[in-house]
């Protein structure tokens, strides 16, 4: 029986938590700067969600994907049942609050899930983007499989390949004296995120069977941490994400993954509650990355936005995901494992 990666749990959690405080604040307030920790969380912890993408589905899909039609499909329809409902319900609830009459183009590339390809800056609500390029991504991970399995050298020019769209953008492609703002399209291009998503499968293929000392792996969490904490980088956010600046912060949050990831902590009863709360928080990761933005909006409409009512908009989105996770994406990932058997028993 396969294992379940707590860890990643706890991080990809902390990841979504960080985002929304990082959100809520800039939005109420004042935006964070590069030499922030918040500044840096905002824009890096969507990074760690590609990793553990790519890590995640490696370790849930590697061993018992071969090159079939049968688990290929397999693959994209529990993709497909476990990202496009709440992609749904959060688009439409954004349109009707929004009291506007969409583009009907815009609707259909949001709702087939295409604008991940065609028009990743374009949606209804904000950082659905970064779930544009999550399904592009997924048009990658047979690949990465299939050709990791049976040609390894096209593995590795594709590595390359996906290397050098990285080091384009953040050497030419982003300017680092212009605003961030200014150049979201060009960053939230899928070709300049999917080789952290590449990086996660790597980390999974070359260390999965590896053990590794504890004392080791907790020195490469500290220098991770402190590294994307301490390293010197300062003004508008897009110098993050610029230069060497960017190869620097990509490589604290591998090792950040990484560490955790090969990582294995007992949890003592006494703090067993501080577990099940990140866990869950983990859980709820994906609801609360998606519906943080309508809470903000609504809350805004109609109490203001003060420290107050921030800090009950927080809870209220937490709130909500747990919901919204408890009752509608586990149901409808439960939906698209039964499709799954029922097609199976046809076939027997």
């Amino acid at each position: 029986m396969m294992t379940r990666l707590y860890n990643l749990d706890y991080l990809r959690g902390i990841a979504a938590l960080g985002i929304m405080l990082y959100h809520y604040y800039s939005w109420a307030f004042e935006h964070f700067k590069a030499d922030d920790f918040m500044g840096r969380v905002g824009v890096y912890g969507v990074s760690i969600f590609y990793v553990l993408s790519g890590l995640t589905l490696y370790y849930v899909y590697y061993d018992k994907m071969k090159p079939t039609f049968r688990e290929v499909k397999c693959f994209f329809v529990k993709r497909f049942f476990r990202i496009f409902p709440l992609l749904w319900l959060v688009t439409i609830t954004a349109i009707i609050l929004s009291k506007k009459a969409p583009n009907f183009f815009d609707v259909f590339l949001n709702l087939t899930g295409l604008f991940g390809v065609v028009s990743w800056n374009v949606t209804f609500s904000p950082w659905v983007w970064s779930i544009g390029n999550e399904l592009v991504f997924y048009l990658f991970f047979p690949f990465f499989v299939l050709l990791t399995k049976y040609n390894k050298i096209l593995l590795y020019l594709l590595l390359v390949l996906l290397f050098s769209f990285y080091i384009y953008f953040a050497f030419f492609e982003l300017k680092s004296n212009e605003l961030y703002a200014n150049q979201f399209r060009i960053y939230s291009n899928p070709l300049n995120q999917v080789f952290l998503f590449l990086c996660g499968f790597l980390i999974g293929l070359l260390f999965s069977k590896k053990e590794l000392n504890i004392i080791v792996l907790l020195i490469v969490l500290l220098f991770g941490f402190l590294t994307f904490v301490f390293w010197p980088a300062e003004g508008n956010p897009i110098n993050l994400v610029t230069g060497i600046n960017r190869i620097v912060f990509t490589f604290s949050c591998l090792l950040i993954v990484f560490a955790l990831y090969k990582l294995r902590i007992n949890i003592n009863k006494s703090i067993n509650i501080v577990h099940k709360v990140f866990v869950l928080l983990g859980e709820i990761s994906y609801s609360v990355y998606l519906i943080h933005p309508l809470m903000y909006k609504l809350v805004k409409q109609f109490l203001g936005i003060n420290p107050t009512t921030l800090s009950f908009t927080l809870l209220l989105t937490l709130v909500v995901s747990y919901f919204v996770y408890r009752y509608f994406e586990k149901n409808c990932m439960k939906l698209g494992g039964n499709l799954l058997k029922i097609n199976d028993a046809k076939r027997l």
